[in-house]
């Protein structure tokens, strides 16, 4: 029988800087700019989507930038770390580009048997690795200014900072189709596909500070299932583990429900049948602010009230 969960879908964190947020993924990180928004719950605040060519699920890093925002505290209960993934011969190229940036990252680590990492923050301390390994089979953005074989390819994983994995372990087990895959230490990784891309690292620090909302933390990890019915079929499963759910939610590109996993991190499940073109081409994805069409009547004020943000990547080639 298959999963009705798939994998990933997209992490979504909190930014201080829009302008800032454009330079460092779409610029240094080389991701695709795929859809410029806003979030449907604060019409104020952009909501900005990166990701590989036309944004598939387990590519798509989102924000909420808001400006002069307080920058939160990674900690237990909240995704500490999104792993994106890279050709296994792209970690000298990525070094040097972060030192081009006068950005400081720590030197390369292994972790589960040949998996090569170097780990370092964006501008608001959003904690980054890129893993380069040979597992991953996806193309990056094949015309971004990185060279395409170095380019990132998409998720490789995400970690979970919690005070013990047993409970976290159960529901992604039991109720959304993960298998416990490799564990070492306190880090125990599960995922529903086996695939790099898929894979969530629970991390068991019960010593350590619980997180605290803010610029440079992750609001929300959202996993893949293929449409409204099994999303559904998601949501009587999690209403089974006694755990409150959101009913769906229309976010457009996707359609969405929300719980929180007994750890404290926030999860969504989000369908993967509509994407990023349903209301913009490939060829100009991300290029025009783009409304959902209950706001469009308030464009005009919504435009007043939003900073301008460029695109320019040109200073970012090498």
């Amino acid at each position: 029988m298959s999963n009705i969960i798939t994998g990933l879908h997209h992490v979504t964190a909190m930014a201080s800087d829009a302008q800032k947020n454009v330079d460092f993924y779409a610029g240094i990180l080389g991701l695709r700019m795929v859809k410029k928004t806003i979030n449907f719950d604060a019409p104020n605040v952009y909501h900005l989507y990166y990701g590989d060519e036309v944004g598939n699920p387990g590519t798509i890093m989102t924000f909420f930038p808001i400006s002069g925002l307080t920058r939160g505290r990674k900690g237990k209960g909240q995704l500490t770390v999104t792993s994106f993934s890279i050709p296994e011969n792209a970690l000298d190229y990525w070094m040097k580009r972060l030192e081009k940036f006068n950005i400081p990252y720590h030197k390369p680590q292994e972790r589960f048997d040949g998996e090569i990492f170097i780990y370092f923050e964006d501008n608001d301390g959003l904690g980054v690795e890129l893993v380069a390994n040979k597992m991953d089979n996806r193309s990056g953005f094949t015309y971004g200014q990185i060279p395409l074989e170095y380019a990132v390819k998409g998720f490789y994983g995400v970690s979970l900072s919690e005070e013990g994995y047993e409970r976290t372990a159960g529901l992604l087990t039991e109720k959304m189709d993960h298998k416990l895959i490799s564990e070492k230490g306190n880090r125990f990784r599960f995922s529903a596909s086996g695939k790099a891309g898929d894979f969530v690292d629970v991390i068991c620090e019960p010593d350590g500070l619980r997180g605290l909302g803010g610029s440079g933390t992750v609001h929300h990890l959202a996993f893949a299932t293929a449409n409204d019915q099994t999303q559904q079929q998601v949501r009587e499963r999690i209403l089974q583990q006694g755990l409150n759910v959101t009913p769906m939610l229309d976010r457009q590109y996707f359609h969405s429900i929300y719980f929180r996993e007994p750890g404290g991190v926030l999860f969504e499940v989000a369908t993967s049948d509509i994407g990023f073109t349903l209301d913009e081409p490939k060829e100009h994805l991300g290029a025009a602010l783009k409304l959902p069409p209950w706001e469009e009547p308030n464009r005009t004020e919504i435009e007043k009230g939003l900073k301008t943000i460029e695109l320019n990547v040109d200073k970012f080639m090498d």
